[in-house]
């Protein structure tokens, strides 16, 4: 049997997984926000509802990002908030560090930790993360997991 994964790497490779579903080819991000071990919501980087995607359309640039998308951590919070999720105290884990906009959001949320796969070129939310008592903290993808084993049932008599 493989080593099992702690929580953090577990949920941090379900959020892997979720930015699969992203469609915007510029970065496929991922988005899970838990707490108490428990998966409250999801989100990837995608269009608007109803809206063609990237991958059908193309990116619609300004300033050199693509700006046709809501990022995943947005994507994450709007689904909570659809469903009457209470998120606040939570966990979010996201395979790259939220860009500003994404991390004003998440604070103001009430998100207390967000845990990220890989750097997102954004300072600012680092340095506002100390003032708030936000915990920041690099969670490495575990590439390696990319389906478990699970050894049959023995059979019942």
């Amino acid at each position: 049997m493989p080593e099992r994964l702690d929580w953090d790497s577990y949920f941090m490779n379900i959020a892997r997984v979720v930015s699969s579903r992203a469609t915007c080819p510029r970065r496929y991000v991922g988005a899970v926000i838990v707490r108490d071990k428990t998966i409250l919501s999801t989100g990837y980087n995608g269009s608007i509802r109803g809206m063609p995607h990237c991958t059908e359309v193309g990116h619609m640039m300004e300033n050199g990002h693509c700006v046709a998308t809501i990022h995943a951590e947005l994507n994450a919070i709007i689904q909570a908030a659809r469903n009457g999720v209470r998120i606040e105290g939570a966990t979010i884990y996201v395979t790259a560090s939220p860009c500003w906009t994404c991390f004003k959001a998440l604070a103001n949320s009430g998100i207390r930790r967000i845990c990220y796969g890989e750097i997102y070129d954004d300072e600012r939310s680092f340095l506002v993360a100390r003032r708030l008592g936000i915990t920041m903290e690099h969670i490495a993808i575990n590439h390696r997991v990319s389906a478990v084993s699970v050894p049959p049932a023995e059979p019942s008599t």
